[in-house]
């Protein structure tokens, strides 16, 4: 069978698919994946995927008639190839839309009740039940296995097969590293559009000072000038080293080369968990039963905090103050997850995983 996956965004979002893709490949199904063209080089790599079919819609949606004889020739595309079944795993009107204009003699998507945006609904020709209170993975093989008719026979760990197959993401390591150097390098992913998943500034140069003490050095890598700022910050205070902006395609090389990565919830922290490299989520504000990253050599750490998980973007919290090293922790929810916790846990992680450390 020959199907259409619609899963465009974001990146965490793709990543929780590919376990789904790679169950329904043992089951006979071939993909193309229409994706964000930023998350193409996710798509790609995955070998049951033959083609990539790039969507610029976070660039058409800021300008669409400047851009209408790109989103033209998208759907010449789009309508070129007739598909067995078009499946649209991101349950949005967005990508509904797109389900609607693709060819495909079914379409496919999550059931009403299920949908993020239930207006989406009217695109499918079959829906599939999936309930949102569980893992997204699991919700994603759900829907895969319902859509194409096969019972999810997925083994205990999730094959996310980015580690086999699909080409090579980039020669060498990225940003001018030293291949004989990557192996004693973490990496620290502190930010997120969410001002509520932030850990603490403070706790992040407190957990690089324990990184360096066990002969790993930090990268700090950032996405906009307030993540530059802090990432600048934390790699001055420790000797750590700020990272230059680059595309997917170099993270998904450095992130397989580096020893141990530590982050909030966040797509980069979900990719180097789906790469099988030692990782550390630190969650909060979101559900780590919901979204919290799996794989092979993954370890998640979750706040107990009355209010957590809040699901907010933002803090609503009111209580009385949390401190560490007598300063105010925010969120406070992060006041349970201190540095000297955290880095025990990298410790434990990286033991189990056969990494070296000091």
């Amino acid at each position: 069978m020959k199907a259409l996956l619609i899963k465009m965004s974001s990146l965490g979002d793709l990543v929780h698919a590919l376990p789904a893709v790679t169950l329904a490949q043992r089951h006979g199904v071939r993909f193309d994946w229409l994706a964000e063209e930023a998350y193409r080089p996710i798509a790609e790599r995955h070998p049951a995927v033959d083609r990539v079919l790039p969507i610029a819609w976070r660039r058409w949606r800021k300008a669409p008639w400047r851009f209408r004889r790109e989103m033209a020739a998208f759907r010449e595309v789009l309508q070129a190839v007739r598909y067995d079944l078009v499946l649209d795993s991101q349950g949005l009107l967005k990508s509904a839309v797109v389900a609607v204009l693709a060819r495909g003699a079914e379409k496919v998507g999550f059931a009403k009740e299920d949908l993020r945006e239930a207006s989406a609904a009217w695109a499918y020709g079959r829906s599939v039940a999936a309930p949102r209170a569980q893992h997204a993975i699991d919700r994603q093989r759900q829907l895969f296995a319902g859509a194409f008719g096969y019972v999810d026979d997925a083994p205990t760990v999730d094959d996310f097969g980015l580690q086999v197959g699909g080409p090579a993401a980039a020669p060498r390591p990225p940003v001018g590293l030293d291949p004989g150097c990557v192996g004693n390098l973490c990496v620290f992913l502190h930010g997120s559009a969410w001002t509520s998943k932030l850990w603490p500034e403070a706790m992040w140069i407190d957990l690089a000072q324990r990184a360096m003490a066990a002969g790993l050095k930090p990268l700090l890598p950032w996405g906009n000038e307030d993540e530059h700022r802090r990432a600048q910050r934390i790699a001055t205070s420790v000797g750590g080293r700020l990272l230059d902006a680059f595309g997917l395609a170099e993270w998904i090389v450095l992130l397989q080369r580096v020893r141990l990565v530590i982050g909030v919830d966040s797509g980069l922290t979900h990719l180097a968990a789906a790469l099988g490299t030692p990782t550390l989520a630190l969650h909060g504000a979101t559900s780590a039963a919901l979204t919290g990253c799996r794989g092979a050599n993954v370890r998640v750490l979750a706040s107990a905090f009355g209010c957590a998980p809040c699901l907010s973007r933002t803090c609503c919290y009111r209580g009385p103050g949390r401190l560490w090293r007598n300063r105010p922790v925010a969120p406070p929810c992060y006041a349970e997850l201190d540095p000297a916790r955290v880095w025990a846990a990298a410790l434990e992680l990286m033991d189990a995983a056969g990494v070296q450390h000091l």
